[in-house]
């Protein structure tokens, strides 16, 4: 008999791998404005290298580490959401099957290592392994919903993430302006 609770710590430490790896490249970013902007020696006054870079990765872990976990519950609200307007799965069977899923981000989490010298090859390997791991739930789940009902949750969850990604988008440029329009020097 297998365990089903094989892959229940996956989520986790992909979640951490992946936010280390986003917050090693925010924080060199960081390091470098800090540097630019005069900041940097001030900090060192207080702080070590090793001290500096240290806080500022556990600080940016944290925050990379919110973000992914938000971003997770998310997904599978909608995911779970769009499972019950379109499956037939009453008793959560195809769920189960699917988790082995998180093999998939996990590997994914782990590559992000290479790349975490460029913000482009790390959102590439994010995106790149979130389009598999729907993939291959969707591939998954088929075979408990109707060719009508998969295109339905396709379209479902495209359509909210297209939606609440709109909604992020537009909350963020209408404060970016509020913040400028304020700024008394302009």
């Amino acid at each position: 008999m297998k365990n089903p609770y094989v892959f229940g710590f996956l989520p986790l430490i992909t979640i951490v791998f992946f936010s280390l790896t986003f917050s090693t490249f925010t924080m060199n970013k960081a390091i470098e404005l800090f540097k630019v902007i005069g900041v940097y020696s001030g900090m060192r006054e207080f702080l070590s290298d090793l001290e500096l870079k240290l806080f500022l990765l556990i600080l940016l872990a944290l925050v990379y580490f919110m973000l992914f976990s938000a971003m997770k519950l998310i997904a599978e609200t909608i995911h779970e959401l769009g499972m019950l307007f379109f499956s037939k799965d009453y008793e959560g069977k195809t769920m189960a099957q699917a988790r082995g899923g998180y093999v998939i981000f996990f590997v994914g989490a782990v590559i992000s290592a290479v790349g975490f010298q460029s913000i482009q090859i790390l959102l590439l390997i994010f995106l790149a392994t979130a389009f598999i791991y729907f993939v291959y739930v969707v591939y998954k789940l088929s075979s408990s919903m109707s060719v009508l009902g998969t295109l339905g949750l396709i379209m479902f969850e495209i359509i909210v993430w297209s939606l609440f990604l709109a909604l992020v988008v537009y909350v963020i440029i209408k404060l970016y302006n509020g913040i400028i329009a304020s700024l008394p020097f302009l």
